[in-house]
């Protein structure tokens, strides 16, 4: 009897709120699993390795494979550009993983999910943000992502971080506009809305003197963001605005991107020009999946978005059985 030996290969998806693995043979996908959060520059080394092996190891047991069978993985990291970010990922797989490893970054395995090897532009709004596209020439450009302290507009984070200032600020004019009684300045409060309840919830505090602190001792503006979104959905003219704002955020690092790789006066340029949207923040909310796509399509009448979700850690695994060149 002739014994059919099968390959199995691994995809990586680390990101800032959650890792994901996808164990896969040549054709189909045999089973996926998510841990914590692996973006080493966010929560540091120890946890991203915690993350990561979690993830290998639940994708792999469901799959029925051990680890040592994997024959090529693909990881794709937030921060992978630089190389002690890559070479640290690198090091925490091998620990489990047999086979080549390639580390790159997420940005890269999500235009595979998106394109293959083809053009396009991938919107990306998770814990962070950024756009990325390449045209008919190969040619490459990208906006935004340039981390949660300077950047990432439209994220979970910078949502999650809108809303505590916005909350604050209606404080402050609360009590400048004769709104609350003519208590002490130290008993203010923060004003009495869907948005403010759910963040104080999540914060699980009680009074402005303790969000205040909670938020100020943060770096997880990201958690924030279902409470953000729940606030909208049940009508809150502040939450609704920080969204739509986000939207219009992420509609701007798109229209960087396609102004840059598909000028109005180019030729070659095959019409129409496709966009793809990827992370938590359009998975999770219809309708800022909707106010992208009125912006993005306002400003860019020439570009066909596609409307489903891109799942960048199939990118990562379609990377892994593909060898390098």
């Amino acid at each position: 009897m002739i014994e059919i030996t099968v390959a199995y290969y691994l995809g990586i998806d680390g990101g800032g709120s959650k890792t994901t693995c996808v164990v896969g043979d040549e054709n189909a996908v045999l089973a996926s699993a998510t841990a914590g959060p692996s973006n080493i520059t966010r929560v540091g080394e120890e946890r991203a390795r915690e993350s990561i092996h979690q993830a290998i190891h639940a994708a792999c047991d469901a799959a029925k494979v051990t680890p040592r069978q994997i024959v090529r993985t693909c990881v794709g990291a937030a921060g992978a550009a630089r190389a002690e970010v890559a070479d640290t990922v690198r090091k925490f797989t091998a620990q489990l993983v047999s086979g080549e490893i390639e580390v790159v970054t997420d940005i890269i395995i999500a235009m595979e999910a998106a394109f293959g090897s083809g053009p396009g532009v991938i919107v990306n709004a998770g814990t962070g943000s950024f756009a990325y596209g390449r045209n008919t020439r190969g040619e490459t450009a990208r906006a935004g992502g340039w981390g949660f302290a300077i950047g990432d507009e439209g994220s979970a984070y910078w949502i999650g971080h809108q809303a505590v200032a916005a909350s604050l600020r209606a404080s402050d004019e609360k009590e400048c506009q004769g709104l609350a009684t003519s208590r002490p300045a130290e008993q203010a409060s923060l004003p009495d809305t869907p948005l403010s309840r759910a963040l104080l919830a999540t914060l699980n505090v009680s009074s402005l003197e303790h969000f205040v602190r909670a938020a100020n001792s943060t770096r997880d503006f990201a958690a924030l963001f279902p409470a953000v979104l729940a606030a909208a959905d049940a009508g809150d003219d502040v939450a609704r605005g920080i969204m739509e704002k986000a939207a219009a955020e992420l509609a701007r690092l798109a229209a960087i991107v396609v102004c840059r790789l598909f000028p109005v006066d180019d030729s070659s340029v095959v019409l129409p020009i496709p966009v793809a949207m990827a992370g938590g923040v359009f998975r999770h909310s219809q309708k800022l999946r909707e106010s992208f796509s009125e912006h993005s399509c306002t400003q860019h009448p020439r570009i066909a978005l596609n409307p489903e979700i891109v799942e960048p850690v199939y990118g990562a695994l379609q990377m892994a059985r593909r060898p390098k060149s």
